[in-house]
């Protein structure tokens, strides 16, 4: 048997990875918005939820646990590959190396920050929207959303701004910082969620396909 992957899943996969691959990048400028500090991720990091939600809802939280372990890949190599083009000799013309790696250049504490706030993030995230989506036999799904990207949100922001800030700012403007993001990234979802809300119906039509994961298994690392 012949066994298929739709595009539609194939495409927000792709853009799943590519939004936590910029949002590395991003991060390393600080904005404000409404008087708030964040990082430039927020213009992209929010998007990566919206997917989340629309492919748990769609295709089911077993396929929303693989669309993350492959950005999760996909992110560490990029991240591999940044730190070996810093480390490597800059041509002796070439005056750009100090700006370059300001952009480019992570510290292991802060890359290991982020791989572990998305990984616990992004399925805090489909687990919750999944096992609301069984208890409503799939009513509400803009509720469904909002609260599911709160709660990944929230211990995203949680994990990263304790693990890479720790003993470095003091645990108030930390607190600031993990209010500010989540606060501006759940809301980013909310201000969004008619068209994430016409995009899903549209995918359920083209696909004819509406998941609901009764009795599975929701540990990470099953890979069925």
């Amino acid at each position: 048997m012949t066994k298929t992957v739709s595009v539609s899943f194939l495409l927000l996969s792709v853009v799943f990875s590519v939004c936590l691959t910029l949002s590395n990048l991003l991060a390393a400028k600080v904005i404000t918005v409404f008087g708030m500090s964040a990082t430039a991720a927020l213009i992209v990091f929010p998007v990566s939820y919206i997917i989340n939600d629309a492919v748990t809802e769609v295709w089911g939280y077993r396929k929303a646990r693989m669309m993350i372990w492959m950005a999760f890949a996909m992110n560490f190599l990029a991240i591999v590959f940044m730190q070996l083009s810093v480390m490597l000799p800059p041509a002796p013309y070439w005056t750009g190396q100090e700006a370059y790696a300001g952009a480019f250049r992570q510290t292991p504490r802060i890359a290991c920050a982020s791989l572990i706030a998305f990984l616990c993030g992004s399925f805090i995230n489909a687990c919750i929207m999944s096992r609301m989506k069984v208890r409503t036999r799939g009513k509400g799904f803009g509720i469904r959303a909002a609260v599911s990207t709160l709660f990944g949100e929230t211990a995203d922001s949680c994990l990263f701004f304790s693990i890479a800030f720790a003993g470095i700012a003091a645990w108030r403007e930390i607190l600031i910082m993990i209010v500010a993001e989540t606060v501006l990234k759940s809301a980013y979802e909310i201000v969004i969620l008619p068209v994430t809300t016409m995009v899903v119906r549209y995918i359920k039509r083209k696909e004819q396909t509406d998941i609901f994961d009764d009795g599975i298994s929701y540990r990470i690392w099953a890979f069925k």
